[in-house]
Parts: C-alpha cells; structure tokens; sequence
C-alpha cells in the first residue's frame, strides 16, 4: 500500500462514523487483503457495517498476516476456524438486518493473561497451559457484547512479572521493528501484533508499565486508565492496587473507540487544542537518558512548544519521586496472596506453589528469592507498611504538583532506552553505565501506578537504526477522557513513524 493510500484512509478515518463512508474509500482498498490489514479498528469496524467488506475477509487477512508472522511469537493461541466461524456469524447478523454492535465484526487479540472461556488462558506459565476459565473477564464482556472477535491469547511475560516478554518457557516475543530485540512487557504479544498490521486493537493490561513499555517498544499508542475505570474480574492479579486492563492500538481514535465500549459513552471526543495547554516537564524524568531517547525527547518537546503548548518545567517533589520504588516494594509483598487467592476462586486446579513449582527457571528463582511466603529475600510486613504509608503523600504530591504549576499532563519518555536485545535481561548500558533492567524500564513508571493516573503513550520517533521511542502524558485520575481528546492533537504533533519493514 503507497504511502499517499495510507494517509488517505488516516486522514478520512474519524470516531465513530463522523465523517467515514464506504464511498470516500477507494475500492480497490477493500480487494486487497494486504491493505485491508493497515486499517484501524474505526475503519475496518466503519466498512464491516457499511457492507464495503465483509467481516470473513477481513478476519481472513488477518489470519493471513498472523500467519506469515508466525516468527514473531505473538500469540499463544489462535484458532481460525474458531475466528472466521465468529465472522461469518457477524456478516449474517448484518445480512438479517439486526442491530450491529460498535465493534461488529472485529477481530480483537487478548493477552495471556485475561480470562477467555473459549481458549486456554497460561498466564505465560507451564502449569496453567490447559486451564480454561469458567467464564470470560469482565474487560472483555462489553467488548463481545458489542460484535467483537476473540482473535486469539496474545504472549506475555511469564505471569506478567517483566518487561521484556522474553518467555522462558513459551518463548521471546519478538519485535516486529527488528525481530532480535524485545517487544517490551509484560504484554509484548498484544503490542507486537498491532505493531505488525496482524490486528489493530488488542487487550493489554498494566500493572507497572506492561501498557506503557510495549507501547512505546513497538511504536503503538497505549491507555494505561484511571484504576477502577474498567472491571478487574477475570485477570490474574498482581495487585488490585493498580491492576488495569487496558488497550493498545495504532491511533488514538481506535483507543477511544474502546473506552467508548468500556464506559458505554459514544459521545464523540473532540480534538483538544495544544495552544496555550500547560505540559509539566521535570528533569527527574528526562535525566540519565540513552542518547538517541535524549535526542528524541528534545525533538518531541521543540514540536509541542511550535504547536503552541506551554512547557513548564517544574520538578517534580521528592514524594514523587519513589513511586518506582513502592511499586516494585507492595507487588512483591501482594503477589502471592493475590495469585494464590485468584487461582482458588477460578477453580484452577492447582496451587501458588504448584504453580511456582511449574515455572520456568527465570521467574521460579525470582518468586522463590523474593515473592513465596518465607522467601530469604522477600519483603517485610514493615516494609510493605512503610510503603503503602506513603502512597497517601505520593498522590497528594500528584495532586499539587498539577494544581500548583496549572498543567494538564505531566509528559517524558515512557521508557529510559530504547527497545534491548532478547536476552538482555539482567542490565543494559546507558550513558557507559551499567543500570538494572528494571531501573532503565521502570524508573518513570512509578507515579502512574501508585497514582492511579491515566497514562497515554505515543510514538514519538524512532533512533537512528529505526528502533521506536514513546512519550508518555499522564494526567490526574479521572480524566481519562480529557487525556484522549489531548491525544487526538498530539497524536498529529508528534507525526506517524513508519510501519515495520517485516
């Protein structure tokens, strides 16, 4: 598809119907099946209902695309018979003249760790690869209630505990801008297959970035939401605390489209102007920067300034500044008892420590270091108090920082570096130094979870080598839509990056 055909339908593509019609797409866009996989899930759901295509022959592309991509490891199930049955279906409903939902006829890949009650759900891990949920997650009922497909269960991070998607026991994940590098975590599969055209909406979920690194990894937008904006149940948990389902796609609009299902609100989002919009940038979260996310973020802040958005640069209180810290403290504390009691309300068949006892040798070491009950090295009740005694202090500092300095988001690189090698799992160089994997990944993600904020990641460029960078825009909870609406216009500030070459 040439470059011009793809801003055409960009450009012609709006929420909800707006101003999309089967007859401002050229024709020849929907007999080819390699470009029907480059439309965003408002085009694609736009034409299913106008009858332009039919729901089998997009699902059939897409099937086509997941299977020439079979390399990159995104899924761990995928049935397409189970799919193009599910399609069929839609176009029948369509023929009858019944009521079509908001998502009719699309396809929608779920991570691993989501309740399915029509595919296994692993959680990434051995013991749980036969498990079949009573039922589905409450995420994803809306979403089905609403004519949408289960695609198929997306890889993850083994039991969602990293950001690399590096399964040990299931395999890497691979990202489709260069298949030796990692897609991000812990929901790299459903980030990786929207990246590579296979669908353009997926299921993620964010407990400490695993929204936000694979989104910013792959070159995708991502919406970590305000905690409790959407339903937990049916998702294996690290801790309630900040657990979010979630979406990622290629545009904002397909974002909304989602939110829009989730909180059965089809008002139409408007673009919110950039000029004169106050954007907090603080030097916490732009020091220490590998040089090409460095250049990146410079580019990123010199085109929202020419846009007319007002940078404040203010730093960010000491309050804040640990959030990373208590993340990574309270998951470590919860995880077993959350796990333990999810598996037994699921009927799961086995036990946490079954379970750990299953696992590969990465996490097992990891969980039987520091998460299982008696761990040599695992927090302590007064650690864990401690922590969640300056969660109160934290999201206050949230809260004053935006009311004193007047800004509507809060905005940096989602990420420290750009996407590593598969197998660098341990630490990575920035700057010459040796940094941990998880402080180069983790370290600007911490206010998001311990704040509830709703979280928006955009690409922002890519590095010399072609490698995608995103930029993060947090704002205070409950304002996920006014976040949106911002997102249409920076979405269009910040510029589209190629597709990958794959």
């Amino acid at each position: 598809m040439t470059n011009s055909r793809r801003k055409f339908l960009a450009d012609t593509v709006t929420l909800f119907g707006a101003a999309v019609t089967g007859a401002l797409l050229p024709r020849e866009i929907f007999a080819d099946p390699s470009a029907l996989t480059d439309l965003t899930a408002v085009g694609a759901v736009t034409a299913m209902r106008n009858g332009d295509i039919k729901a089998e022959d997009y699902a059939r592309a897409l099937l086509d695309k997941a299977k020439s991509l079979q390399s990159l490891n995104a899924f761990r199930a995928l049935n397409p018979e189970m799919v193009l049955e599910s399609a069929r279906s839609a176009d029948q409903r369509r023929r009858s003249g019944a009521k079509l939902g908001a998502l009719h006829g699309l396809p929608i890949p779920v991570k691993d760790s989501v309740n399915t009650k029509s595919l296994p759900t692993t959680n990434g891990t051995p013991a749980l690869k036969n498990f079949r949920p009573k039922g589905d997650a409450a995420i994803l009922k809306p979403l089905f209630a609403q004519g949408a497909i289960l695609m198929g269960k997306t890889n993850i991070h083994e039991l969602s505990y990293g950001h690399t998607t590096n399964n040990f026991a299931f395999g890497p994940t691979r990202n489709p801008y260069d298949t030796s590098r990692v897609p991000g975590g812990s929901s790299g599969g459903s980030a990786a297959a929207v990246a590579a055209r296979i669908a353009p909406l997926a299921v993620a979920e964010d407990t400490f970035g695993s929204i936000r690194v694979p989104a910013s990894f792959c070159g995708i937008a991502g919406l970590r939401p305000t905690v409790g904006r959407y339903p937990g149940a049916g998702v294996m948990p690290i801790t309630p605390k900040w657990d979010t389902g979630g979406p990622v796609a290629r545009t904002v609009a397909d974002l909304i489209l989602f939110d829009s299902v989730l909180m059965d609100d089809r008002s139409v989002v408007v673009p919110s102007p950039l000029r004169g919009v106050r954007i907090g940038v603080a030097d916490y979260f732009l020091s220490d920067l590998h040089p090409e996310v460095a250049r990146v973020t410079a580019e990123v802040l010199k085109k929202l300034e020419s846009a007319g958005a007002v940078l404040v640069r203010a730093e960010v209180p000491k309050e804040m500044r640990v959030g990373t810290e208590l993340t990574r403290t309270i998951n470590l504390y919860e995880t077993a008892a959350n796990m333990s009691a999810f598996l037994k309300q699921q009927g799961a068949g086995i036990s946490f420590e079954g379970m750990v006892s299953q696992a590969s040798s990465d996490i097992q070491s990891l969980f039987r270091d520091r998460v299982v009950p008696g761990a040599p090295n695992a927090v302590t009740r007064e650690q864990y108090e401690s922590a969640v005694a300056q969660l109160a202090p934290l999201r206050e500092a949230v809260r004053r920082y935006f009311a004193d300095n007047s800004v509507v988001v809060l905005a940096f690189p989602a990420v420290r570096m750009p996407p590593p090698l598969i197998g660098e799992d341990k630490e990575i160089e920035i700057l010459g130094v040796k940094v941990p994997i998880r402080a180069a990944m983790g370290r600007n993600l911490g206010q998001g979870s311990c704040a509830g904020m709703p979280c928006l990641v955009l690409p922002a460029g890519l590095t010399s080598n072609g490698l995608p960078i995103g930029f993060e825009f947090d704002a205070l909870p409950g304002h996920d839509r006014e976040l949106l609406a911002l997102g249409l216009s920076l979405e269009k500030v910040l510029g589209q990056i190629p597709a990958p070459k794959i």
